[in-house]
């Protein structure tokens, strides 16, 4: 298929002269002024643009940033009569593939046209090769865990991926947000575009303003050049924007423009800037209560939260730390050039016994501490973190309350006895006590205690078996069903 080229140049002369030239290769079409090349690009996309630098009305620069805006922008070449260096900095940073340097030499610019559209087809044929051998679920490989709670998050990932619809990810610190910003990026329509995320958190708001929307030169103090913001570096891909509760007032107004007008203006600056950015948005805070409390507007959270998916901590999520813990093996494995294969039993318990404030975050940390410190090919409770040990001291050295004890006694028809405390990590002790003392405050019935543990009913049974606790019942009448 013949490629095609549209020719941009106020002297007649020239854009027919090169129209002539090119044409035995091309389908060529000429255009006298910028407005009128758009209009031509919305209606017929072509492959190249070559456009003249100076013209009246809009300049070239001009004309090759507005194409960026076009769903299918062309290769954009830059002639100009004022050739250098400056000139060439400024068309690459606007946009332009190449520049061509007037009066034109005809041998350079069939090289130069051919070099870039052979460089566009190899593009386009590497991205579709890459989408056939990309395995299915690839954008999610990222994303470790079978829980129920974890499928749920990835089903509503996949159907709003696709979608144009702006997503707000609440949950804790550490959870993942990131990681399902970037799974929906990869699995929408952008995927080839590119992914921008600004860490709202970590900056003042004049300089979390400047950041986002740009600024002019001179616009304040420090400001000594033009600097593009990230809604324009995120131009046809997706802006992720962390920590989204901590922006102030102003900048919660010109974000609530953008989403509804797709329009910005830099800072210093009075001239309108479109941009096709989808924004993703996560937060470790509540917006509603926030909302309430008149610290974040009403009218942006809903156009935020079209979509919002909540991300479980990890407590909710225990049956992953396996996954988890085999993943950052892997990982902390090749870095630090160690063969730890696993974890010892006690070692892996604590890890699910753990409640892991600081959620996948700081059990990654707690892995990477293990095999940094670990000897052998197996980590033991010694290699973990202090703060986890000393979880693990606090709950197996607490006294026993012997009125539980003596309930649970009474309800399963054991002898009353204290529980044993020990100074030394035993989880085994530990388990007992805890369950004993579920049992005990739901008065034997088994499906309430294993709520209150947190666990299924059948684990809670198997539990009861290893561990030797005596779960005869008593006889009818006495206690009412301890079974149930």
């Amino acid at each position: 298929m013949r490629k095609s080229i549209l020719i941009v140049d106020d002297e007649k002369n020239a854009r027919e002269g090169l129209r002539q030239i090119l044409q035995e290769k091309y389908d060529v079409y000429v255009a006298a002024d910028a407005d009128s090349a758009l209009r031509f690009l919305r209606e017929e996309p072509v492959d190249l643009l070559l456009t003249d630098l100076r013209m009246a009305g809009k300049d070239g620069l001009e004309l090759i940033r507005a194409t960026k805006h076009l769903p299918e922008p062309p290769i954009c070449i830059l002639m100009t009569a004022y050739g250098g260096v400056s000139t060439a900095v400024e068309a690459m940073k606007n946009g332009a593939a190449d520049y061509l340097t007037k009066p034109l030499n005809l041998d350079e610019v069939e090289v130069v046209i051919q070099k870039h559209l052979k460089s566009r087809d190899l593009e386009i044929e590497n991205r579709e090769l890459k989408k056939k051998l990309e395995p299915k679920g690839s954008a999610l490989s990222a994303i470790v865990g079978s829980s129920p709670a974890l499928q749920r998050v990835l089903e509503t990932v996949r159907q709003v991926a696709p979608s144009k619809a702006t997503v707000l990810i609440q949950g804790e610190s550490g959870t993942g947000k990131e990681l399902i910003a970037k799974a929906i990026h990869k699995l929408s329509r952008r995927a080839n575009g590119p992914m921008v995320t600004v860490h709202c958190a970590a900056l003042a708001p004049q300089l979390l303003e400047s950041e986002l929307f740009g600024h002019e030169k001179g616009a304040f103090t420090g400001a000594i050049e033009r600097r593009a913001g990230r809604f324009e570096v995120a131009d046809g891909g997706t802006l992720f924007l962390d920590e989204i509760g901590e922006i102030d007032a102003s900048i919660q107004v010109k974000l609530l423009r953008f989403l509804g007008e797709r329009t910005f203006e830099r800072v210093g600056s009075s001239k309108t800037i479109t941009s096709d950015v989808r924004v993703i948005a996560a937060t470790n805070k509540d917006l509603r209560a926030l909302v309430a409390e008149g610290k974040f507007r009403e009218d942006l959270y809903f156009r935020l939260a079209v979509v919002t998916i909540h991300m479980p901590p990890l407590r909710e999520r225990k049956e992953d730390i396996p996954l988890l813990v085999t993943a950052f093996l892997k990982e902390f494995n090749r870095e630090n050039q160690k063969n730890v294969v696993g974890f010892s039993p006690d070692a892996m318990r604590l890890l699910q016994t753990y409640p892991w404030p600081g959620n996948i975050r700081e059990l990654r940390t707690a892995v990477e501490h293990a095999v940094v410190l670990c000897r052998g090919k197996i980590a033991e409770l010694h290699d973990l973190p202090p703060s986890i040990l000393s979880f693990a001291s606090s709950i197996t050295t607490k006294s026993p309350d012997e009125r539980t004890s003596q309930k649970c006694a009474q309800a399963f028809h054991t002898p009353s006895f204290p529980l044993e405390v020990s100074h030394e990590l035993d989880l085994r002790a530990n388990e007992r006590r805890l369950i004993y003392e579920a049992l005990a405050k739901t008065r034997g019935n088994r499906t309430a205690a294993a709520a209150e543990l947190g666990i299924s009913r059948r684990t809670l049974h198997r539990k009861i078996r290893q561990l030797g606790i005596s779960a005869k019942r008593k006889s009818k009448g006495q206690t009412g069903a301890a079974d149930e």
